[in-house]
């Protein structure tokens, strides 16, 4: 059977493409810190610029900025070479798209990292911020007194705190998925190494 590598490449040329638009959007048409409510308090964008990871962590400084961004080009090609060899080996397509929707999302915030900085942001090669702009704080409320210190009684709290984009959203439901179906993913793989019929030489 031919291997063929075209929908999972799709579905990350798609997310990609997507991911772009929506910022692309963000950046032309609000200005940092504004906000666009669409669920009342509980859901809305607001245009944010991260300088780091996922969801607002970050490294100290341009050096920590550029051993991120770098590291971030090596992962991809990384997760780039595994779903060539996922689909290549004919894995479970469960699987083979939840790396593809990890590896859009990886790609989507290092086009962030390595060219904003020098397309929008006057900074140079691989200092661009990450644009960010989803933000559900769904549940918000204060902390009660008898809640562990580390929180201070009367402490807000709010869930979901952080604000992502789409690439961050689809590097997080691909990473998700997988833990929760890793043993329908790789049960065909186990069963073909255990297989009674596989062949074993003795000496």
């Amino acid at each position: 059977m031919k291997v063929t590598y075209t929908k999972p490449f799709i579905i990350a040329a798609l997310i990609v493409l997507a991911d772009q638009l929506i910022k692309t959007w963000v950046r032309t048409n609000m200005y940092q810190g504004q906000e666009i409510h669409f669920l009342g308090d509980r859901g809305m964008l607001l245009y944010t610029l991260n300088n780091g990871m996922a969801f607002g962590w970050e490294l100290g400084g341009e050096a920590g900025k550029l051993a991120l961004t770098l590291f971030r080009i090596v992962a991809v090609a990384g997760i780039g070479y595994a779903l060539v060899y996922l689909i290549r080996h004919k894995y479970h397509r469960g699987l083979t798209m939840n790396v593809a929707l990890i590896f859009a999302g990886a790609l989507g915030n290092i086009i962030d990292s390595t060219f904003y900085g020098v397309w929008f942001q006057n900074r140079p090669w691989f200092q661009g911020m990450v644009v960010d702009m989803f933000y559900f704080p769904i549940i918000q409320g204060h902390f009660p007194s008898w809640f562990p210190s580390w929180a201070g009684p009367g402490e807000e709290f709010k869930f979901f705190r952080p604000i992502f984009n789409l690439a961050d959203a689809a590097i997080s439901v691909g990473v998700i998925m997988i833990l929760i179906y890793q043993n329908r993913y790789f049960k065909k793989q186990e069963e073909e190494i255990s297989s009674p019929h596989s062949e074993v030489v003795e000496e």
